[in-house]
């Protein structure tokens, strides 16, 4: 069953961001993970939320993003985002294909 991860960024460094963003989807493809949305227009339809950046991974499973949040191989560009940024991560299962 799919999984997404869900990301609200507010970034306060953006030269240290930029190079987050350079080192991020290496890990991310390394754990089968893939970018659906990347920072693009946001627009709220109902309630209050402002969200800042958001981004929305798709991976093929909840154990999958997990393990990609947790790896060696995010380690230094996580690391990146946290001098970078403030952030808000969920994972969500998603539904199996019909």
């Amino acid at each position: 069953m799919p999984a997404y991860v869900i990301v609200d960024i507010d970034v306060r460094d953006p030269e240290t961001y930029e190079k987050y963003k350079a080192l991020a989807p290496a890990s991310i493809a390394a754990h089968g993970g893939r970018y659906v949305a990347r920072g693009g227009a946001v627009e709220v339809l109902e309630g209050d939320w402002k969200p800042g950046r958001l981004v929305l991974l798709e991976f093929e499973s909840l154990e999958k993003a997990k393990q990609w949040a947790e790896s060696p191989e995010y380690a230094a560009a996580k690391a990146l985002r946290h001098r970078a940024s403030k952030a808000n991560m969920v994972a969500v299962e998603g539904l199996n294909s019909p």
